[in-house]
């Protein structure tokens, strides 16, 4: 089922409108789960970052054993001439992909070379700025890289961060504040997470349990051009508590704040959050003048 609408699908080297089959029943992703994805956006006319999420998803495929065909440049190309068929100012999620056709003599491994390629366009809305996440714990944690592809952007990772989604809204929130394999807050079930305490950032450092995000990336490079350093540490569910402030960072929203974890509640209004707001203020200026 699709996510958004007016979805425009490049596969075969050609783009076709809709939602196109793409995948064979035999193909190996189908039923081994060797795919892989990434996500970019394209927000009025602008397209943060894309050629870093084109070269993600080459990497998210090597870590898998597929062997990635499409070059950043030519993909950047191929994602440039699909979204030029949107209306001017089309918010659209952009989803290139991979996964193996066919596996060796054990039918397990990828089959070096045998690779399926396709790029999926979707239109769908930035959710407002005033859009606000509550967060709760799981029993449900990130795996470590003995354990999975945890270095990969990768669909068979996703039944985890559902399992954790599940459980959260059961409770009553909207996502997971979830740990890593020691009990240590990793990101939630969707997305990396921030917090600010005393007007100072904090993020929990990469361990190798978690993909740190590309948009992450950016709002640290932001921040700290604004002359605010982001400090990256181990970090505690304690931690989040004694929080003044906590954003959520990912490509499909890019900033979302959090109102609520567990019984803490922050300020989300208009006269709360001001780092949260100044982050989301300084990317859009950077998208504004690079994207």
């Amino acid at each position: 089922m699709a996510t958004g609408k007016n979805i425009r699908t490049y596969f075969e080297g050609q783009w076709h409108d809709g939602d196109v089959p793409i995948m064979r029943a035999a193909d190996h992703g189908s039923w081994l789960g060797s795919g892989v994805f990434d996500g970019a956006r394209c927000i009025n006319g602008l397209v943060p970052d894309l050629a870093a999420h084109c070269a993600r998803v080459n990497r998210s495929a090597e870590a898998l054993m597929v062997t990635p065909t499409v070059s950043t440049d030519d993909m950047v190309a191929i994602v440039r001439e699909g979204l030029a068929a949107y209306p001017d100012g089309a918010p659209i999620y952009i989803r290139p992909m991979y996964w193996a056709l066919d596996g060796d003599v054990t039918a397990i491994v990828p089959k070096a070379g045998t690779t399926g390629f396709a790029i999926c366009l979707e239109e769908i809305p930035m959710a407002p700025p005033e859009v606000s996440a509550t967060l709760t714990r799981t029993r449900f944690r990130r795996p470590v890289l003995e354990d999975a592809v945890v270095n990969a952007k990768a669909g068979c990772l996703y039944p985890n961060n559902a399992r954790m989604l599940v459980e959260a809204r059961s409770k009553g929130f909207t996502n997971a504040l979830v740990a890593d394999a020691m009990g240590n807050v990793a990101e939630t079930a969707t997305a990396n997470i921030f917090m600010v305490k005393d007007g100072e950032v904090f993020t929990p450092i990469p361990n190798g349990t978690f993909l740190a995000g590309i948009t992450r990336a950016r709002h640290i490079s932001n921040l700290a051009a604004d002359g605010s350093a982001v400090h990256e540490c181990v970090m505690t569910f304690d931690d989040f508590l004694d929080a003044d402030e906590v954003f959520t960072s990912g490509n499909m929203m890019k900033v979302t704040p959090v109102s609520a974890f567990d019984d803490k509640t922050y300020d989300v209004g208009p006269n709360g959050n001001p780092v949260t707001r100044r982050v989301r203020e300084m990317y859009w200026d950077w998208a504004t003048a690079n994207g």
